[in-house]
């Protein structure tokens, strides 16, 4: 939009690619009208300062904002359900909690480096701080070693 001078027309494939809002699709219709930019929505081009263009553009704003708030209405149940059921867990650990232990147990003894600790398990070092993170909550005494 930065890029627009007047007289340009500026093409959006739908609605909801423009603004997140009505809103914001009403500030972008007034900063574009002011600078004479006309909008090409799915092929069809809507001036701004038109009387029905501005009509139409209004509706289309409202049916775009309730799209986007029915999809997003829609994941949140989906999820609720999911997580009822037991599906969503989120990203899973990459070491089991053995692993996890051995790992901790190697990195008290202070032989090995974060980055050869990472390189013996495959994992990034990232995830060997993790994993010595949730040792150090599960076990209680394992914050004084």
């Amino acid at each position: 939009m930065a890029a627009c001078r007047a007289g340009d027309t500026l093409i959006v494939t739908k609605l909801d690619r423009l603004a997140r809002s009505v809103r914001d699709t009403h500030d972008i219709a007034d900063d574009l009208a002011s600078r004479e930019i006309k909008l090409n929505i799915g092929g069809s081009v809507h001036d701004p300062t038109d009387p029905m263009g501005k009509l139409l553009f209004n509706v289309l704003a409202m049916i775009a904002e309730f799209e986007t708030d029915l999809i997003r209405s829609r994941t949140r149940e989906g999820m609720k359900i999911a997580k009822a059921k037991g599906r969503l867990r989120g990203e899973q650990p990459k070491l089991t909690p053995k692993q996890e232990a051995h790992l901790y147990k190697l990195h008290i003894a202070g032989e090995h480096t974060m980055y050869e600790l990472a390189e013996l398990f495959s994992v990034g070092r990232s995830t060997v701080y993790r994993a010595i993170e949730r040792v150090k909550r599960k076990t209680p005494d394992a914050d004084g070693a």
